[in-house]
């Protein structure tokens, strides 16, 4: 890969948010979720409950709102007072804890991709973590196409976004660039490593058929949000993956991995 870990998508919109040094740009570990605070609190033995603080619980309130509205308007028809206002809060209560509603978006779309990193792309989310076989690693991304069949919000989300941050000036832009640059070197490894472990490598070029694969994802997911009843994404993606002899043996059977409460890891990888 070309990029560092998880910086690659992981960097806040250049307007609004919080620049992270090199060292902040990682996704929460095993250790991260048992770190001390600063001011040498209380740190939790394994069997403790973590309780979210009131201001915790209000920042998912003010993330699941903007989720909503954003999956519904795009970003530039909601303003930060709308989000306020869904989310029971006053504008100036809302900025307490987002500056912006730039950096309220990167948060919104990071919340989501660090969720499915951690399963998907172990090697990228936590360097040195084990990698799962390449079979498993194909069976939980078709899972992915799976579970975006149950959360219709997060699929418009990123559908809308992604088709507004073409545009070089959008919040979003530099984050999806780097989103798809990363998902292609991924899944074009992803693909190697099955055709080595069927026995035919170089058959197919993998950048190339990461780069199909990327495109059909994304493009049913469209026709689905347009007619959900005449497009089984996750049949469809399993078809042309077995056209190219990269279905395992055993099908998809056991794709599926428990759906986080709060949805937030289920708008997948095409996003």
């Amino acid at each position: 890969m070309s990029e560092g870990p998880v910086d690659a998508l992981y960097h806040p919109a250049e307007a609004g948010a919080h620049r992270p040094s090199e060292a902040d740009m990682h996704l929460p570990s095993e250790a991260d979720t048992h770190r001390p605070s600063e001011t040498g609190t209380h740190r939790p033995a394994k069997g403790d409950v973590h309780r979210p603080s009131k201001g915790e619980r209000t920042r998912a309130r003010i993330l699941g709102s903007a989720t909503e509205l954003f999956s519904r308007s795009g970003f530039h028809a909601v303003s930060l007072r709308d989000i306020a206002a869904h989310a029971g809060l006053t504008h100036a209560g809302l900025l307490h804890h987002f500056p912006g509603k730039e950096s309220l978006l990167i948060e919104v779309l990071e919340r989501r991709d660090r969720i499915d990193a951690r399963e998907l792309f172990p090697g990228v989310a936590r360097p040195g973590a084990p990698v799962p076989p390449p079979a498993e690693r194909l069976r939980l991304l078709i899972g992915v196409v799976a579970r975006n069949t149950r959360t219709p919000g997060l699929v418009a989300l990123y559908a809308k976004l992604s088709a507004e941050a073409t545009d070089p000036a959008h919040p979003a832009h530099r984050y999806f660039t780097r989103r798809y640059r990363l998902l292609r070197a991924e899944l074009s490894d992803l693909v190697r490593a099955l055709q080595d472990e069927a026995g035919r490598p170089g058959d197919l070029d993998p950048a190339v058929v990461a780069g199909q694969l990327l495109a059909l994802m994304d493009g049913l997911q469209t026709q689905w949000l347009l007619e959900p009843g005449a497009v089984p994404m996750e049949e469809l993606v399993c078809d042309f993956l077995d056209r190219l002899g990269l279905l395992p043996a055993d099908g998809p059977e056991g794709t599926d991995r428990p759906e986080e409460a709060d949805g937030a890891g289920a708008a997948g990888v095409s996003g």
